[in-house]
């Protein structure tokens, strides 16, 4: 596993390196505006997964759960469900894609990530922004030193460059005897050195590049 992150450490290094723009990263009113979009556009696929949902599996559409934000504020993450009711009591990490707490309808969504859809929610209310780090659980922040808390000064998003590197995180947990060491001592500090990429480099081409990234990565995803 070390020898892997590493090797993935120094590819990042070159792949996301990004030369200095002079054009800011979009601000709140491109967010507010494109979530707009977004979920007017998607209604139609979000009505169905909404439809689907309790088809297959007992229990709500929604998964809500609380997540640390800008300035180390808490707010309340959206997701569709995709596991089985009262499967967050059993452990936070979702190891592997075949999780059997997962449901069927739940591999699908996880699959194309459209369980991450209903938060264009929370980036329409000002909790999040189209890109910026991932917001974790409170018991992970409470892990980071001072320079990680940097990610702390900016609004979280629904894709950066951790998200594109780490598409299958589930899938590289599940081959570790301890997921939840492997997470926090391995994952998660090279997630934030890839969050600084952006945070240090806030630019509208950097801001397209991920978006158009993400896109690509998720429809040519291939089951693990």
């Amino acid at each position: 596993m070390n020898e892997n992150l590493k090797s993935n450490e120094l590819k990042n290094g070159l792949k996301y390196r990004n030369k200095p723009s002079r054009f800011l990263k979009p601000g709140r009113f491109v967010d507010f505006l494109l979530s707009i979009i977004g979920l007017l556009i998607l209604l139609p696929v979000l009505l169905v997964i909404m439809l689907c949902i309790p088809l297959d599996s007992r229990g709500g559409i929604f998964f809500l759960q609380t997540r640390v934000g800008k300035g180390g504020k808490d707010f309340r993450l959206i997701k569709f469900r995709t596991m089985a009711r009262g499967a967050d009591k059993l452990g936070d990490l979702t190891v592997g894609s075949r999780d059997s707490r997962i449901t069927r309808f739940g591999y699908f969504l996880r699959r194309f990530k459209l369980d991450e859809l209903p938060q264009l929610i929370n980036v329409l209310i000002g909790d999040m922004s189209l890109v910026g780090p991932r917001p974790e659980l409170r018991k992970y922040v409470e892990m980071y030193t001072e320079e990680q808390k940097k990610v702390l000064t900016v609004r979280p998003g629904l894709t950066d460059y951790a998200s594109i590197e780490y598409v299958n995180e589930n899938e590289l947990l599940g081959l570790s005897a301890n997921p939840e060491k492997t997470y926090t001592e391995e994952v998660m500090p090279a997630k934030i050195q890839l969050n600084m990429r952006f945070i240090n480099d806030p630019t509208t081409s950097t801001y397209l590049k991920i978006l158009y990234i993400t896109l690509f990565r998720v429809f040519n995803n291939k089951p693990q």
